[in-house]
């Protein structure tokens, strides 16, 4: 590829990104946006905009960014919670290594590429980026020791910054088990694996087993019932009906009128509602009312134990119960608004089977997608392409098209497949039986990185040297080879892939362009009102994923190629600012990992600075300089080594809680008088359906249909008082003795 090929896609990802950010900062003043941009604001506090022409809501500005950028850590922390400030940091290290990176690469690694060989430069244009790498070097060149010294300075520094944040989040996540007083899953363990018995009722089991084996300890339990369709509905029902608490105290226009349309296909018209008269409205409350339904249920083979102490919760839920570790599994349940209820009536013999069926699954859609990988390398190679296709010759002889198809294309439609990607391994996520939705979300993280690694990286590597090479992948000795070989040559579609990939969406997920088509056909098309369930979550199963892969190719190809890393770090700029904003203003926190996501962060990093010190070791030997191979060596045992410590020192923090942290908020919590309190509220946590109308509940009784006209004449209906909160509020800290051994 040519430095021009190079220029022409990052002039057309420049141009959409400018574009993209111009739109949003104008879209993002419109009122009638205000549920896609400020979701999570107007979630927490309903306000009503208004809608009167305003010149500035026209103009963009870059107002947005700055509000971005002042926003402290703590507030991150207060509003999206601790998986967005690890989500945060990871970007901060990344900015960090890659400044450091850049420096060292582009002031001295690159100029002794450039000039490796004695040969008659071209006009920087006209260039090919090969010459950029570290295959421009000569055999045996005395300069590689220069790459050796900027590859150790960038793994120590990177080891160095790996272990500050590691400390820094495992700090966060201490502080944040204080702070959750209130957390309802600290007293509780999920037992699954129940014994069936022909005697007893999984009820009655429960209750003999801990009765007798955990007695002092043990508090109340309930078991999970297995509910049907009917069970749904109704409890469908139930949330509608909770809705009506937006109208306490307010009116119903009693002139609003239904809206008529005809569908688009059939034609048959068709009302949105109808307004019943008051009398009906009277006579109907008693039906809306009687939500208790005697339905029948099934019970399941798990239960939720409630224990008085979180130590001992805790004690239980490690601790193996039986001889047999089939029977009675146990484990911290996860919080009540966390918990995924379908797949608790899975029975726990049956788990094993799932997870080998979707690694299976997993593996095989792996594989299929090298279909389309292998097709896109094609595109940049045109002397193959053209001679597989030759109709081609004639249309590939413009320069413009060339370029367009060697630098802008393969990055475009390799994107296009990788959409399909997070939905699928969603699904297989959810196929394995996790019993949490964050839990499901942190398996589809997993999975989609482990793809994206192999399908975007691996794949594109070893298959891109030749399009018929991929026998290179079943000899799995000379794959370090085959990586030396091949990642130079292969590091110009990997900028094009950053600036594609990268950059362009990054500007789509500040746009929010999903969100926006879909408010645009609620609003003016199906006629739907204002839903407060209209905000989403954030999707850490496909931008975390993202950001790593970044740091992958940022890491493989600093020394090699280092061209790549002034585009890579002008995004990791640009995400810090757009997530920002997106954290603050556009997703709301339903449930979260309590910093989870930053253990698979840093096992990613680990094994990105392994894979490229083995890479270089490679292209040292391939460039017979044994002082520099042989100086990679100990770099590798070292780096090998540090994150051995860590995983001692640190790692354990993000499995389990410290006894220590856990005795001393039950014996606060025991001097304070709050115990009584929190036994209380643990049945009504974990109830998978009440009988009796709950606190949120408000009666009908007190919604009123008058009619009331504005003064041009046409109906409106009362505003609502109330608001729906969806977060739960933090809890203050507590002030008691943490031991920090850092």
């Amino acid at each position: 590829m040519k430095v021009g090929a190079l220029l022409t896609s990052a002039g057309i990802n420049i141009g959409l990104c400018i574009l993209f950010l111009s739109f949003y900062s104008v879209l993002r003043k419109q009122p009638q946006n205000v549920k896609v941009y400020f979701g999570r604001r107007i979630a927490e506090q309903h306000k009503r905009l208004r809608g009167a022409f305003i010149l500035e809501r026209f103009v963009p500005s870059p107002s947005w960014i700055v509000r971005s950028l002042q926003c402290t850590e703590d507030e991150i922390l207060s509003t999206a919670g601790l998986d967005a400030v690890v989500f945060n940091r990871v970007l901060v290290f990344s900015i960090r290594i890659f400044s450091l990176a850049a420096i060292l690469c582009l002031f001295g690694v690159l100029p002794l590429n450039y000039f490796g060989q004695d040969m008659q430069h071209e006009q920087i244009p006209s260039a090919s980026l090969e010459t950029f790498t570290i295959g421009n070097m000569k055999e045996k060149s005395i300069w590689l020791w220069v790459h050796c010294v900027v590859l150790y300075i960038i793994s120590g520094v990177a080891c160095f910054l790996l272990y500050m944040e590691y400390k820094h989040i495992a700090r966060l996540r201490l502080l944040h088990l204080v702070r959750t007083t209130t957390n309802r899953s600290q007293f509780t363990v999920l037992v699954r694996g129940i014994p069936k018995s022909t005697h007893e009722s999984f009820n009655s089991a429960v209750e003999s087993f801990f009765t007798s084996y955990h007695a002092p300890s043990y508090l109340s339990h309930q078991v999970v019932y297995k509910v049907g369709k009917l069970q749904k509905i109704v409890t469908g029902a139930k949330k509608v009906y909770r809705k009506f608490k937006h109208f306490k105290g307010t009116t119903v226009d009693q002139t609003c009128r239904s809206v008529t349309y005809r569908c688009c296909l059939c034609g048959v018209s068709s009302n949105s509602f109808q307004l019943l008269p008051t009398e009906e409205q009277e006579r109907e409350k008693p039906c809306v009312k009687n939500s208790n339904l005697n339905l029948p249920a099934e019970e399941c083979a798990a239960a939720f134990v409630f224990f008085k102490t979180r130590y001992a919760a805790l004690i239980v839920s490690k601790i193996l119960q039986t001889s047999n570790p089939m029977k009675w599994v146990t484990s911290l349940a996860p919080e009540p608004k966390d918990m995924y209820w379908s797949n608790l009536w899975l029975p726990y013999k049956q788990l094993w089977i799932r997870r080998i069926a979707t690694l299976l699954g997993s593996i095989v859609f792996m594989f299929i997608f090298l279909v389309p990988v292998t097709f896109i390398q094609g595109l940049t190679q045109l002397e193959q392409l053209q001679q597989r296709l030759p109709f081609l010759k004639g249309l590939l002889k413009g320069k413009i098209m060339t370029q367009l198809v060697t630098g802008y294309l393969p990055s475009v439609i390799l994107q296009i497949f990788l959409y399909t990607v997070p939905p699928t391994m969603m699904m297989f996520a959810t196929l394995e039986g996790p019993i949490s939705h964050s839990e499901r979300k942190k398996s589809a993280c997993c999975k989609v990185l482990y793809f994206t690694i192999w399908n975007v990286f691996f794949v594109n590597v070893l298959s891109g040297s030749a399009i018929n090479q991929l026998n290179a992948l079943s000899r799995p000795k000379d794959i370090p080879m085959e990586l030396a070989r091949a990642i130079p040559l292969q590091a110009t579609f990997f900028t094009t892939y950053v600036l594609t990939s990268g950059w362009a969406s990054l500007s789509s997920e500040v746009m929010q362009l999903f969100g926006l088509i879909w408010n645009f056909v609620r609003k003016y098309i199906l006629r739907m009102k204002e839903d407060s369930d209209f905000i989403l979550s954030f999707p850490y199963h496909t931008e975390l994923p993202k950001v790593l892969l970044f740091g992958l190719l940022g890491f493989t190809c600093s020394v090699l190629a280092p061209l790549i890393l002034p585009f890579l770090l002008l995004y990791f700029f640009l995400a810090y600012i757009v997530y920002r904003n997106q954290f603050i203003n556009v997703y709301c926190t339903r449930y979260e990992t309590g910093g989870l996501y930053w253990p698979i962060a840093y096992n990613a990093t680990i094994f990105s600075l392994v894979l490229t010190q083995i890479i270089c070791l490679g292209v040292f030997g391939l460039k017979e300089s044994p002082v520099a191979a042989g100086f990679t060596v100990p770099l590798i045992i070292i780096t090998l080594l540090f994150n051995q410590y860590c995983r001692m020192r640190l790692l354990p923090l993000f499995g389990t809680f410290p006894a220590q942290v856990l005795i001393d908020m039950d014996r606060e919590d025991e001097q304070s008088g709050r115990m009584d309190e929190i036994h209380e509220g643990l049945h009504a946590a974990y109830c998978q359906s009440t009988d009796t109308e709950s606190a949120d509940d408000i009666s009908l009784e007190r919604v009123q249909a008058v009619s009331t006209t504005d003064e041009d004449g046409s109906g409106s209906s009362g505003e609502p008082r109330g608001k729906e909160s969806v977060g739960q509020p933090i809890a203050e800290e507590r002030r008691i003795s943490v031991s920090r051994g850092w």
